[in-house]
C-alpha cells in the first residue's frame, strides 16, 4: 500500500512539476527541487529546453547533495 502511495506521489510530482517548471525554488545552480508532502523525499530536476531531467528521488534525511556525483 505504501509503495503504492509513493509511486502515485512521484507521479504527481512529475505531472505538477511538467505543468509548472519555475515554480519550486533552486536547490543550487539551475538544479530545482520539489518536495512531497506525504514522504521524506524531493525531486531534484533541471527544466532543459525541451524536457525536464530529474536527476534524483532524493531522501531528506541522507547526506545533502550525496547524489550529485552519480552518473
Amino acid at each position: 500500500m505504501a509503495a503504492r502511495q509513493f509511486q502515485n506521489a512521484i507521479r504527481n510530482a512529475g505531472v505538477t512539476i511538467r505543468q509548472f517548471p519555475r515554480r519550486w525554488p533552486f536547490l543550487f545552480r539551475d538544479f530545482r527541487k520539489y518536495t512531497l508532502r506525504q514522504f521524506p523525499f524531493s525531486v531534484i530536476y533541471q527544466e532543459m529546453l525541451t524536457e525536464i531531467v530529474v536527476f534524483a528521488i532524493a531522501h531528506a534525511n541522507r547526506s545533502p547533495g550525496y547524489w550529485k556525483n552519480r552518473k
